[in-house]
């Protein structure tokens, strides 16, 4: 990577660090894949139970696999022939993993989710959320987040999973009311009422959508 492009993202890292503290929220960062599955495992103790929504960015760090041991209960939803019971374990799992759809500068996170498993559990029930955050998706403030999240991450999404929405031909969101539609629910998490809860790993390199 372009050694500009380093620089700026660890200064721009500590700018969304300190917004993350401001909000009761921990944030880190890590430069690549590597530094962050390191600090992901640091944050997540043997034997805790863990599940998580379909977070790209989780998978690329390899982390979703570094768990699959005996060391840890990990609540696999493909391994489910009950995706609901599945879902429904993860609000008493010790640790949620996730990702964002976009966060802003000053450290809000934002989620547009369609079966909202994911926000509902980044919301309310597991006991530790740990986000993995490439810095491609750092914008400047809530607006511009919520455009990224509905015209870059929701398309692609439902690109990905072939579903029937007017994004997946335009590659836009036409703000449909489409049965197949992902942007069921959105979540903005503007602060953390309690401490320890929400952890953000900010990645130097683009991660997910």
């Amino acid at each position: 990577m372009n050694e500009n492009i380093v620089k700026r993202n660890r200064l721009l890292a500590e700018t969304v660090i300190k917004g993350l503290e401001s909000r009761n929220m921990t944030g880190y960062y890590a430069g690549n894949k590597e530094e962050a599955l390191k600090k992901a495992l640091e944050l997540i103790p043997e034997g805790s139970s863990i599940s998580m929504g379909g977070a790209m960015s989780v998978h690329e760090i390899g982390l979703s696999e570094a768990l699959k041991t005996d060391k840890y209960n990990f609540i696999d939803r493909d391994a489910y022939e009950d995706k609901r019971a599945a879902m429904l374990a993860a609000y008493d799992a010790d640790v949620f993993l996730s990702s964002c759809n976009a966060m802003t500068s000053d450290g809000i996170l934002v989620n547009i989710d369609g079966n909202s498993n994911r926000v509902s559990a980044i919301a309310q029930g597991p006991k530790k959320v740990v986000f993995v955050v490439g810095m491609n998706k750092v914008c400047p403030d809530v607006d511009s987040a919520l455009k990224r999240a509905r015209n870059v991450a929701a398309p692609i999404n439902a690109q990905r999973f072939d579903l029937a929405t007017p994004c997946c031909k335009t590659g836009k969101c036409m703000d449909c009311k489409s049965p197949d539609t992902i942007c069921c629910q959105f979540l903005i998490t503007r602060f953390s009422r309690h401490k320890d809860r929400i952890h953000v790993i900010l990645v130097g390199e683009d991660l997910g959508f």
